[in-house]
């Protein structure tokens, strides 16, 4: 059938009774509700991580510091045992000596005070080649100091201990100093020249501890059971 003109010309059949329908748009983004309770979840994760990352940082920054003191009784041990050639003194001791204040400060010495002898004298007298010279306990006025050693980051030692004639006595008790000597031929200790055994306790002003042992066969160990209270 042909179309006058200016007939309307439909561009779209519909079978009857279909109504044309717009979709609702669909919701975009989030609502200020969801995002409080994101941002509320990743502070406190953040939060948590970070605490945990604090207390890991503190304790291994403890326990190196124990493992470098121990390190620093085996160079006394090490050079003690060889015999290390000090301002022309031969076959001398070396140990550490500790003291109740300022108590973040230790000493690295050379045993080199003449008399009394703490390690006996051999056939030959106090002239003999093999003849260990020292009192094995630190004298400022006669013995070499080798190097004052800080501890720092806010860590300290809280107690000394030695073990002599089968008890403990302690810095906790009154003990004021720790001195422990090594000299050739054997690594055996000398604490406070009659003792067998010995333990440093370290402490951080941000909580934690650890220990140093001293042991009579001159095993030194870090980080071991806690020192005698």
């Amino acid at each position: 059938m042909m179309m006058g003109v200016g007939a309307f010309v439909p561009t779209e059949t519909r079978p009857k009774g279909v109504v044309n329908r717009k979709r609702a748009p669909s919701p975009m983004g989030f609502t200020l509700v969801e995002l409080l309770v994101v941002t509320a979840i990743i502070m406190v994760i953040t939060a948590i991580t970070m605490n945990s990352q604090t207390s890991f940082n503190k304790s291994l920054i403890l326990a190196n510091t124990a493992y470098d003191i121990a390190l620093t009784f085996r160079s006394a041990e090490t050079y003690g045992i060889s015999s290390r050639v000090v301002n022309g003194n031969t076959n001398v001791g070396y140990g550490i000596h500790i003291q109740t204040a300022p108590n973040h400060i230790f000493t690295l010495f050379a045993d080199t005070d003449p008399s009394p002898n703490c390690h006996g004298l051999p056939s030959g007298g106090a002239g003999a080649p093999n003849a260990v010279p020292g009192d094995c306990m630190y004298t400022p006025s006669q013995d070499e100091k080798i190097q004052e050693y800080n501890i720092g980051n806010s860590i300290y030692m809280t107690n000394f201990c030695v073990y002599e004639s089968g008890s403990w006595s302690c810095a906790s008790d009154g003990l004021t100093t720790l001195d422990i000597v090594f000299a050739r031929p054997n690594p055996d200790p000398f604490i406070n020249v009659t003792g067998s055994r010995a333990c440093v306790a370290l402490a951080s002003t941000q909580g934690g501890s650890r220990s140093v042992w001293v042991e009579a066969s001159g095993a030194i160990t870090a980080n071991a059971s806690p020192c005698p209270s």
